[in-house]
């Protein structure tokens, strides 16, 4: 991994694995919608970081993913680890559409994009902050769990068409449990991961080139029941 974008490096999980790429040699656009904290990224590793401030709901957003797909000559691994997500049990629809507008819309523009650039340069690496949640509905947050599905879903169309492809591009699924960031909301979470060990091993995954990783690993037994409950068991939790 030599040249490398992540997509939400502002804070969080992003923040944390694009200081590691750095830290390895790793030159690193680095993308969010704070600047200030991006800023603050860089002064950590000024060689190794490149700003682009950017919303990628927006059209200025899609502009400039536009720009950095067509000026780009070399790029080795794209970070996507912007998302959002809220505890929503009454359904209302703006916080509903707010979700599904960064995890549907603007993730699938991302993964358009950069698939076909790595198609046409015959290789690169796709790693996705997806979630654990994705694997089931829930009542609490439906449209995160279901916009986390649909990720799951779409980067494993990706790794097949990949794979057909014959091309080296590799594709992976980050799937977190809970990580102390902003996105962990709710009472009683356990579990917790620091944001520095969830990238250490995210950064390992990729390395290893993995389909899916659950971060952090014992998060990999609370998959497997999610998978393996019936569904009338599951709609009376």
């Amino acid at each position: 991994m030599k040249n490398a974008i992540v997509i939400g490096a502002s804070s969080g999980i992003g923040k944390e694995l694009a200081l590691i790429l750095a830290e390895n040699g790793c030159k690193t656009i680095i993308t969010g919608r704070r600047k200030e904290k991006l800023e603050e990224l860089k002064r950590l590793n000024p060689d190794n970081f490149i700003v682009k401030s950017f919303d990628i709901t927006t059209e200025d957003g899609n502009k400039e993913l536009s720009e950095i797909t067509e000026k780009t000559e070399k790029l080795d691994l794209l970070v996507l680890s912007a998302g959002t997500g809220d505890i929503n049990e009454k359904l209302d629809y703006e916080t509903e559409n707010r979700i599904n507008l960064l995890n549907v819309i603007a993730f699938t523009n991302v993964m358009n994009r950069f698939y076909k650039f790595f198609e046409k340069q015959g290789y690169g690496h796709i790693t996705v902050i997806s979630s654990i949640a994705g694997l089931r509905g829930n009542r609490y947050t439906p449209a995160y769990n279901a916009s986390k599905a649909y990720q799951i879903n779409y980067l494993e169309g990706l790794r097949q068409k990949a794979v057909k492809s014959g091309k080296k591009i590799f594709i992976t699924d980050v799937r977190p449990g809970f990580v102390d960031t902003e996105m962990a909301k709710g009472d009683k979470l356990f579990w917790v991961s620091p944001p520095q060990k969830a990238a250490r091993q995210i950064f390992r995954a990729i390395k290893n080139k993995k389909d899916v990783a659950y971060i952090t690993k014992r998060w990999r037994l609370i998959a497997t029941i999610l998978k393996i409950m019936p569904g009338f068991l599951y709609k009376r939790l």
